[in-house]
């Protein structure tokens, strides 16, 4: 029995002894290892570190550019940004190093093999080691305290095992348990690209409807300053008129830069967020038509949530990591039962060597580390009720979305129709101050003040519509469905 890093080693032999300079490389390996088990404590699980937002509005640009505009349709922009979305990549990488962590927490509690084979050469001063041989003359020998030199070569194996450990169980159970946090982790990367592309690609769709809108408003003002021109030349008009259709014809030239500015930079955007290569133009293929939710309630929604938020669920995950992790620091104090073996030859040649083994059991309990299990089970208590808190936060943040996205889609959907009457109202008001115009009971000012409504409403029914397919599509997140969903509430009747 020996006292080894504060902790009392018993330990059982079996087997032929062999050389003692293999008992003293044992030894110290057991050392070693103990002390590097008590230095090391036990594994507090980390936090769920999350993939940061800004990697969501990144990719890994994949692909040649094309001289003819690429097509482009909600589920091949879906496809390519859950390929190539930088949130998505690095959430793998994530998964990865717990998948590592995991191996190597696990590998504690599985045998240990390793061999060795070592040629010594060694010459020995006995009196070194305290050994004084001083004979009487009168007994006509002499005994050397120099023995050698002499050598011979060791080869072996080594197997090592943790029969009962409870700390390092628990340390493996919390790293498997980090692991499918990780997992989950990636399953809400994969809604969380689904959400921004899918919100990319409404943008982008929002910012054509305005360019054709902006477009043909120029269109219809051409040809009222055409008429407007022809009125003038016949002195039927005075220059004010012809002025003020020269300046709404302006006006509206400016706001077709600026749609079409604002067009290119969305589509710059949804490209960056789905690896496109750099300057390939794209053409959108799908059309987002207004279409009223009515196959999901908001209790309904509220059990899906519930039921299938994977950030959810990892922080669920997170919570039993910790306290497993809890329970490794509090096994500290338990002992532990491990197993020693190896089995070799070794002798003064190959041809002149005999095997040797040795079969050893190790009982491992704690005595005193100097407070260390206390600070390590501080540690893992507080993770744990950050873990608790994160995950109570986060219930109800899940709720607060869910609800937060009906609301949106509530108010949009009531916004979208009043957004449509006024539509076909201010065009009906342009067409009769066109009319009037034309009859010449009317000047121009009736004409540009109808121009002007008709600007804005359609600018309001475009912001609304996409308001309210943004809204759905916040839904379809909230309720951790959006990969599974995303397509069919933005088509749903």
């Amino acid at each position: 029995m020996a006292a080894v890093g504060g902790y009392f080693l018993i330990q059982t032999k079996w087997g032929r002894m062999r050389h003692k300079s293999f008992t003293i490389f044992f030894g110290a390996a057991a050392f070693l290892l103990a002390a590097r088990g008590w230095a090391q404590g036990p594994l507090v699980a980390p936090p769920g570190e999350r993939t940061p937002a800004p990697a969501f509005q990144g990719s890994v640009p994949t692909g040649l550019v094309s001289s003819a505009p690429l097509p482009l349709s909600l589920d091949e922009a879906l496809q390519r940004g859950l390929r190539y979305n930088l949130g998505s990549i690095l959430s793998q990488q994530t998964l990865r190093t717990a998948q590592g962590d995991s191996i190597v927490s696990r590998s504690s509690l599985l045998p240990n093999v390793s061999g060795y084979l070592q040629e010594v050469a060694e010459q020995i001063d006995l009196a070194s080691f305290g050994f004084r041989f001083n004979p009487p003359p009168s007994a006509g020998f002499h005994i050397p305290t120099i023995v050698g030199p002499f050598n011979y070569f060791d080869l072996r194996a080594g197997l090592t095992q943790k029969l009962a450990d409870i700390e390092a169980l628990r340390t493996f159970q919390s790293s498997r348990q980090t692991q499918r946090a990780s997992e989950l982790s990636v399953q809400d990367a994969r809604e969380v690209v689904v959400f921004v592309v899918t919100s990319s690609y409404l943008q982008v769709l929002a910012a054509s409807a305005r360019v054709d809108s902006v477009s043909a408003q120029a269109e219809r003002d051409r040809a009222i300053f055409q008429q407007a021109s022809d009125r003038f030349a016949s002195g039927l008009i005075a220059r004010i008129d012809l002025t003020r259709s020269q300046v709404a014809i302006q006006t509206q030239q400016q706001r077709l830069t600026a749609a079409r500015a604002e067009f290119s930079k969305q589509k710059i955007a949804l490209a960056r967020l789905i690896g496109l290569p750099l300057g390939q133009e794209i053409r959108l293929t799908d059309a987002m038509p207004y279409t009223p939710l009515e196959n999901l309630a908001l209790d309904q929604a509220m059990e899906l949530a519930v039921r299938n938020r994977a950030d959810l669920k990892a922080a669920e995950a997170q919570v039993r990591a910790a306290e497993l992790a809890h329970q490794a620091a509090v096994a500290e104090h338990y002992p532990a039962l491990g197993l020693a073996a190896d089995y070799g030859v070794i002798g003064t040649n190959p041809a002149q060597s005999h095997g040797t083994f040795s079969v050893e059991g190790q009982l491992r309990f704690p005595i005193w580390a100097g407070g260390r299990a206390r600070g390590d089970i501080e540690q893992a208590d507080a993770a744990l009720q950050e873990r608790r808190s994160e995950y109570d936060d986060l219930r109800g943040r899940v709720e607060a979305e869910v609800r937060t996205a009906f609301l949106d889609m509530t108010a949009a959907a009531d916004q979208v129709r009043l957004a449509q009457s006024r539509r076909e109202l201010a065009q009906d008001e342009l067409e009769q101050a066109t009319d009037r115009f034309t009859s010449g009971v009317a000047d121009t000012v009736e004409v540009v003040q109808a121009q002007d409504a008709v600007s804005s409403a359609e600018e309001d029914y475009i912001a609304t519509l996409a308001a309210h397919n943004l809204a759905k599509a916040s839904v379809a997140r909230a309720t951790g469905q959006a990969e599974k969903l995303m397509r069919d509430l933005l088509r749903s009747k």
